[in-house]
């Protein structure tokens, strides 16, 4: 694969929006994971050994929870930044 020299892409007018979504979105995901360690913490490990779904204790589901969480506020960032930067290139038009 070749690859060309990088290009200078110039100020970004999204980016204040794009720092306080990024901030807002960990913050949200700190408060959900710091559940995750209060639970641990708060029960001695007592509460993560029960079972609640399908066989799997609360420590697998909640952990892979966080997973797909991240993901998903991912996804989620990923398209309103997207926007937001058509946006701002577009002249105030939004496409999706």
């Amino acid at each position: 694969m070749l690859h060309g020299p990088a290009q200078d892409s110039g100020p970004d007018p999204a980016s204040a929006y794009k720092t306080r979504l990024g901030v807002g979105m960990f913050i949200v995901y700190c408060i959900v994971y710091v559940g995750f360690v209060l639970t641990n913490v708060l029960s001695e490990g007592r509460a993560m050994q029960t079972i609640v779904f399908s066989g799997l204790n609360l420590a697998v589901v909640y952990g892979i929870g966080l997973i797909v969480f991240a993901l998903f506020l991912a996804l989620i960032y990923n398209h309103l930044c997207t926007r937001k930067e058509r946006e701002t290139a577009g002249g105030g038009e939004a496409r999706s």
